[in-house]
């Protein structure tokens, strides 16, 4: 099933509860937030007491991806605060595994994410736990750049991956992903679409939405 994760990072935060209810309306199935330390990305955003607030705006399922080094340290907090999905890199942790089990824990999806440069082969021995897979089509840390083409071809070795072990995992993908090319990303296999200026810098916000959810 395809799914639009409209990411609040591109959003007018002095009118972020009207902006989550218009991506509502227009259809979406995820609220995508990103979570940065400073440290991992360069770029700081927010934590567990804004997501907190903003799970009482909307009902739809909150994608919080850690860009934080050191997950392990946060995933009660993030959980508690209303997460459904939580994503951590690869990179970000030496115990994988051990995060991807306190997610679990949690009683809620676990994700992991790969940079760019970083090989599928390193979530080999984990990819049977998970939920999802989060393929970058960016380098992480700031909104609004370009696809990475290159990342059409991992896509395409993740779900041949995914389909060899027979498992039913979904793909997200996150960076650069635009109307005019989410259909070719779409071929490749991926099935969870992380969209932030193309949406909230839009005229519309309600009826781009509804054009991805179209496509």
């Amino acid at each position: 099933m395809t799914k639009i994760a409209p990411s609040i990072l591109s959003a007018d935060f002095s009118e972020l509860n009207d902006q989550i209810k218009k991506i509502e309306e227009g259809g979406a199935d995820l609220v995508h937030l990103d979570i940065m330390d400073g440290h991992f990305v360069p770029n700081i955003t927010f934590g567990p007491p804004v997501i907190k607030q903003l799970r009482k705006v909307t009902d739809i399922p909150f994608d919080v991806h850690l860009m934080i080094d050191k997950p392990e340290r946060y995933i009660k907090d993030f959980a508690q605060a209303g997460a459904d999905i939580i994503t951590v890199h690869q990179e970000s942790t030496i115990h994988l595994h051990r995060v991807i089990q306190q997610i679990k824990n949690e009683g809620i999806k676990a994700a992991v994410a790969l940079n760019p440069s970083t090989p599928l082969n390193e979530i080999e021995y984990v990819i049977d736990d998970l939920d999802m897979v989060l393929i970058m089509t960016v380098n992480p840390g700031f909104g609004g750049q370009s696809f990475i083409p290159q990342m059409k071809d991992k896509i395409k070795k993740l779900k041949e991956m995914i389909n060899s072990k027979g498992l039913d995992i979904d793909i997200q993908v996150d960076g650069g992903i635009k109307l005019n090319n989410i259909e070719e990303i779409r071929d490749c296999g991926a099935n969870v679409f992380v969209a932030g200026s193309a949406i909230f810098k839009s005229d519309n916000i309600v009826e781009t939405t509804k054009k991805f959810k179209e496509i």
